[in-house]
């Protein structure tokens, strides 16, 4: 294994796309079940179908990509249970290829990009949320798109180049604001951290704090010099989220006649994210996410002649061992001072953090999307620091146990047939899981 992973180390385009290929496939198996709409698809599939009608607003506390994605793929192979999750099934697979290429850029090492991919594919939220016509999966790819976007401008040799990827980034993270305005904060984020690491910068350069406002002679994003660069995100990422509103101009009823009228629609989004909502079967605190304390079932009916099932669930073995490995990243900046770990456990937190401060009155356990995500780059950062180049493959035994584990649940996440009715107990491990 370890002569095969030596021999591909140089041809990080060719394990992406067998990657892509595999994750893909793993995706479309038995796409079209349940045959039925299922869980929040029935607020996104009549948006998507009001898109492409263009026959008015459809559920307008939310911003327009997501559902004119989902909208896209009803288009190109219809109204049917395929059309409706395609486009999530490509947003999953692009998901798992920004963690590739995010830890590929981060640790310049084969073994931990490709453990990475592989356990987001096993990490089972993606696999669940990449099958089903919802918006946090389209979050979550182009969330992880902006950081390699920004991760690879860090890298850049200074100019243009150094522009060309903050502004993709940029937009990257105006797309992921225009599925849902939880990418918002990820914005300040960015901005956040460029300004720390520059001043970091500066400090181990000891050089005036001052300096880290230039764009000369850094060692992250040359050539960009911190002010405009910050302005360039803002306006950058909103521009392109009002982009994504165009349609809205052209529905036959209700359209959208003027930017003031724009505007007042994002008031309008706001009242509705910020209202007071009944109680919810499924509802769930932040604190508990982590915990996996309240997974949700997306589906459970008898659907094709058989009972079938499908539970937003995490692997149990990455979303706990995650929360070590975490623990583990901050502990190896403590001792180590080692950035690498610190970054994504830091990126873990915020994720977290985030739902803290958002002003919602309930949650649900899918909010933990990019969260699920991110600590499967913790887990390969965490074994390869500690491993120190002793090759002792840990990683991938841990990879190999989370197959089994996704293997086991497979059947309550793909909508498998059942027994019985009563087939979902053999699963669950917890009390609140049912």
């Amino acid at each position: 294994m370890l002569d095969r992973l030596k021999a591909l180390q140089d041809r990080p385009w060719l394990v992406a796309l067998l990657l892509a290929i595999a994750v893909q496939m793993l995706f479309l198996v038995h796409l079209d079940q349940p045959s039925v709409i299922m869980f929040d698809e029935v607020h996104y599939l009549p948006a998507a179908q009001a898109l492409l009608d263009l026959s008015g607003p459809r559920n307008v506390e939310h911003p327009m990509l997501g559902k004119e994605l989902i909208a896209a793929g009803m288009a190109l192979f219809g109204d049917n249970p395929f059309g409706w999750r395609i486009a999530s099934t490509l947003a999953g697979t692009a998901t798992v290829l920004g963690v590739f290429a995010f830890l590929w850029l981060l640790a310049g090492n084969m073994r931990t990009a490709l453990v990475g991919a592989v356990l987001t594919t096993l990490n089972q939220t993606v696999y669940v949320q990449a099958r089903t016509g919802m918006l946090d999966i389209f979050l979550g790819a182009f969330l992880v798109w902006a950081l390699v976007a920004f991760l690879w401008a860090m890298k850049a040799p200074g100019g243009a180049a150094s522009w060309r990827r903050w502004i993709a980034g940029s937009v990257l993270l105006g797309l992921t604001t225009a599925v849902k305005w939880a990418g918002v904060p990820y914005i300040v984020l960015a901005a956040l951290a460029f300004v720390v690491i520059r001043a970091r910068d500066a400090r181990l350069a000891k050089r005036p704090l001052l300096s880290a406002l230039s764009g000369k002679g850094q060692p992250h994003w040359p050539g960009l010099p911190a002010i405009p660069a910050i302005l360039a995100l803002g306006v950058a990422s909103v521009i392109t989220y009002f982009v994504t509103f165009a349609p809205a101009f052209f529905y036959t009823t209700d359209p959208l006649t003027s930017l003031s009228g724009l505007f007042a629609q994002q008031l309008h989004m706001w009242q509705m994210q910020t209202q007071i909502l009944p109680h919810h079967t499924y509802q769930s605190s932040w604190w508990s996410w982590p915990l996996m304390l309240r997974p949700i079932w997306y589906f459970y009916e008898w659907d094709r002649g058989a009972q079938r099932g499908v539970l937003l669930i995490g692997n149990p073995l990455i979303m706990w061992g995650g929360l070590v490995a975490v623990a583990a990243c901050y502990w190896a900046w403590f001792r180590d001072k080692a950035i690498r770990p610190l970054a994504v456990a830091l990126l873990w937190t915020a994720s977290l953090a985030i739902y803290v401060v958002i002003p919602k009155s309930i949650g649900f356990y899918y909010y933990y999307h990019p969260s699920s995500i991110f600590l499967c780059m913790a887990l390969p950062i965490a074994f390869q620091h500690f491993d120190r180049g002793r090759n002792r493959g840990w990683e991938e035994w841990f990879a190999a146990l989370s197959l089994l584990v996704f293997g086991y649940f497979y059947p309550i996440l793909s909508a498998a047939p059942l027994a019985d009715s009563q087939g979902f107990t053999h699963w669950m491990w917890i009390g609140s899981w049912r």
